[in-house]
Parts: structure tokens; sequence; C-alpha cells
């Protein structure tokens, strides 16, 4: 097959014609593999859900094994939830890609069954070559069989892909520290390319991840190591293709009045958007995201992502809500609310044994709202989700933003009836000044800057400021509403929904 038929590769179920960015993943592949640079072993691609990660990469193995630069594969995942996705789309395009469970696994040799039927996956008919799926646990678990195992295997001309790859983490100063990295890097020491797929390109404790280049600059008057992704796939691209939607944020405001010693001191209110000291910051967050009484914020924001949820039904009849709320009885409280409001909820958390069950019933219809704690992020999709109510005190980026792009993938059905772009999912949560700016930049791709350690006794950038620290918080009042949009769209697509919504 010639590079440039690449829009037409052939599947078990017909021609596929890859998106755009796949496309021009394909052909980054394959000019590393024609013309390695310096080290050009490693590949990074920053995409956000629903942008096709999983199969732009096996379309790349598979134009690439057309064209005999590649023979294999293997797949590094971290959840089996996953892997599932990633066996459904190998199947779905003719590869048979074997699973390697070591749990299931007994005897001397756990691997000679998938490794055989990997291997055993030569060209028979339109067949395509095998690949080889593992965990990132697995493989960390069985790193020294594995490392023989495929050393006498003869796996020829292969890719590794290392799916979410953040989570490979790597810790110089105790490289074995970080199994899961530290068994990749061993593993795919002779693969041709290292393929690193990710939504989220950055880490919370500044190491480095596997299978991305690292580049040395200066960043003021720091020498830091920079990791850039070589592709980079931003949700606006994704939404003015209508591949994914686009999302609307709400956040509720308010004041919240906070005591101190002695009793007869004055209050002193506290606006929730506008506070900067890191402390007051938090427990004004720990406040508003309580169920109490009607005048809650938090109990406000359900009230209008319930009626949100209803405007959307009435064109998107299957349409459904996710609250991501703090613990479990905060979770359970939450239920209640809604449960009293009539609505059918489904509570999961990762202690409950009935959770896989009642997240797989909530995608096919059971339920109107999912309330969860930590089971809504990576490997679950859910395609019928159109509002996400943020209710913990949680507030990292990589957690936020797994959260509320829960809600932008499109099913095909609902593509076919909405135009471009599509309708919007919408995000409800207080005016918690780190989740607004978190929601203003998600569509953005930044490099992720790895800096110097800080030396013992060293302060660390960004701590908690010092001085009086607030003692009781008493009583919260709601404000405004905060509306806005994101990402800004291209001017043409603007105009085109403004006119449609008319």
């Amino acid at each position: 097959m010639e590079p440039n038929a690449a829009a037409g590769i052939e599947s078990s179920g017909g021609a596929i014609r890859p998106r755009q960015w796949q496309a021009r993943l394909i052909e980054l592949l394959r000019t590393r593999l024609i013309n390695p640079i310096p080290g050009g072993h490693d590949l990074l691609v920053h995409a956000g859900p629903g942008a096709g990660k999983t199969l732009g990469a096996l379309l790349g193995f598979q134009q690439l094994c057309a064209e005999g630069r590649l023979d294999r594969f293997l797949v590094f995942c971290h959840r089996s939830s996953i892997a599932a996705q990633w066996l459904q789309a190998a199947g779905h395009l003719g590869l048979d890609l074997r699973q390697w469970d070591d749990e299931s696994v007994t005897g001397a040799n756990p691997l000679a069954g998938a490794l055989a039927g990997a291997l055993a996956g030569t060209m028979v008919g339109n067949k395509a070559p095998a690949g080889l799926l593992l965990t990132y646990q697995g493989a960390a678990r069985n790193r020294q069989r594995l490392e023989r195992q495929l050393a006498a295997a003869g796996f020829g001309r292969w890719l590794a892909i290392a799916d979410e790859v953040y989570h490979l983490g790597l810790d110089p100063d105790e490289p074995e520290a970080a199994a899961w990295g530290h068994a990749f890097n061993l593993l795919s020491q002779a693969a041709q390319l290292r393929l690193g797929l990710t939504g989220t390109p950055f880490r919370a404790d500044n190491l480095a991840f596997c299978a991305a280049r690292r580049l040395r600059l200066r960043h003021g008057e720091e020498i830091v190591e920079q990791i850039a992704a070589d592709l980079s796939v931003e949700p606006r691209e994704l939404i003015a293709a209508g591949d994914v939607r686009p999302l609307e944020f709400c956040f509720q405001d308010g004041w919240v009045d906070h005591g101190r010693y002695p009793q007869a001191a004055p209050l002193e209110t506290s606006p929730i958007s506008a506070e900067s000291r890191e402390s007051w910051r938090a427990r004004n967050l720990r406040r508003a995201i309580e169920p109490g009484d009607e005048s809650s914020i938090a109990l406000r924001l359900l009230l209008q992502g319930r009626s949100r949820l209803e405007r959307l039904r009435q064109g998107h009849p299957e349409a459904a809500g996710l609250v991501i709320a703090r613990d479990i009885a905060h979770a359970r409280r939450i239920t209640g609310l809604l449960e009293e409001q009539g609505d059918r909820v489904h509570l999961v958390h990762s202690q409950d044994p009935e959770a896989a069950r009642r997240m797989a019933t909530f995608r096919g219809g059971e339920a109107d709202w999912l309330v969860s704690i930590d089971m809504c992020a990576e490997g679950f999709d859910a395609l019928r989700l159109r509002v996400v109510t943020y209710l913990t005190t949680v507030v990292t980026r990589s957690r936020f933003l797994q959260a509320i792009t829960r809600a932008v993938r499109v099913d095909a059905g609902r593509a076919a009836l909405e135009a471009i772009p599509r309708l919007p999912s919408y995000v409800y949560a207080p005016a918690d000044p780190l989740l607004i700016g978190f929601a203003r930049s998600w569509s953005l791709s930044e490099p992720y800057l790895i800096r110097p350690r800080s030396l013992p006794g060293e302060p660390l950038a960004g701590g908690a400021p010092s001085g009086t620290l607030p003692l009781q918080a008493i009583d919260e009042r709601p404000g405004d509403l905060i509306r806005f949009r994101g990402p800004e769209l291209p001017s043409f697509l603007t105009s085109a929904s403004k006119s449609r919504n008319r």
C-alpha cells in the first residue's frame, strides 16, 4: 500500500478513513522510522477523550505493517476497562490482539500461550499480525520473566504503545521505586518506536514519564526539562470537526463568613471566587460543597444541573448527569437529595463490589444520574452524559479535567442528528478560583516543565501562605452564577451556532 493510501485502510468492518490528526500521526510514525533522529525513539501524543487515540495508534500500526515497516506491537495500559477498549478496537480493525492476564495464569511459563498466539499472527489472507496487551501492574510484577520471553521470542520490528503514559513516572534518584515506569522502560528497549498516548500530559509530582522526549532549556533563571507533545490535538480542533462536544461552565459564586477567637471578634467574609489565600480558599470550598439548607451553594448547583438535564432531554431523551462527590457519606446525602426529586440514581465507589455492574447499567440507560467518588475518570465512557456537577474538594487539574471531559463524547446516532459544532454539555461547580482557572485552560496543551528539586530545608514553591488562619466557617451565601463557554470557536462556527439556536 502506498503511504498516501492511509485514508482508505481496510478493516474487518470495511474502509476506515482516519481523522485528520490520525493521518498526521501515521505520517509522523512513518517519518520517525524512515529518518530516525537522535532521541527519536519516543513519540508523545496528547489528545483528550473522544479524539480517537486508541484507533489512531492501531491504524498507525496497521498502515506501517502493510508497508512492511513493522511486524508486531505491544500495548501497555493501566486498567482492565481500558484493556477491553483496546481489544474491541483491534477486533474492529481485524488485528489479532491477545491479552495476557497475570492474575489468571498459572504454571511455570504463563506467557507461553499469549506469546505463541502473538507470534503466530503472520499474514494469512486478510488477517493482520497480532499484538500483545499487558497491564502496567502485570508488566511490573513479571518484568524479569517478560524480558526473557520477549528476548527469546524474536518479536521482529515492533511498536510499543503506552496508554495514558503519564502513569509511568520516572524517578532519577530511585529508578526502581516507580515500578511501572521502570518495567516499561526495560521491556520496551528493543522496540523500534515507543508511542505514548495521553489526555493528561503532566504529573503533579514533578517527575518525568516514559515514551516522551525531554528537552533542556532555560526558564527564567532555572535550567529545566520540558516535555512537550510531538503531536497535540487541541479540544478546539475536535470541536470544530464535530468529533466532541463543547463545554459550557456554570460556576456558583458566594460568600462564606469565618468566625475567629475570641467569639466577640467580628466575622470576616470571604468571597469564594476572589479568595487568594490558600487555606481560606480550601475552607470556602469545603463549605460550598455541603448539601445543606435551601440557601446551600451545593444544593443550588444540584438543582441547576437537574433543571438543565430536564431541558436537554427534550431533544436528547437519553441524556444523563454525573455528580463527583467528596466521600461515601457525602455521596449518599447527594444521592438522597436527587432521589427526593424523583430521579433514578446510581451511587458508585471503589468499595462497592457492584460498582462495575451499576456503571454498565447506567451506560445502558437505567439511571438518570451517576454519583461517583473515584470511579469515573480514565476508562469510563458513557456517551449519554451531558451534565457534570463537580462537588468535591479535590482540585487538581488532572482530576477536574478527567471529570468534565466525561461529557464531551458524541455517539454516532446523535452525531447524525446534530449540526457542527455539536450541542454543548454543561459543567456546574462552586466558583473556586482554581477550578475556574482549570476550566479556562482546559482546551490548551501546555508544555510540562520539570523543575530542579528543592534542596533539604528549602521551602517548596506554591506553599500555603503564612498568617492567621480562620478557625470556623459559619455560613455561606450564594452569589452570582458565573458562566462562560470554552474553548473559543472560530468565528464562522460561532456564527453558525448562534443562528441555529435562534
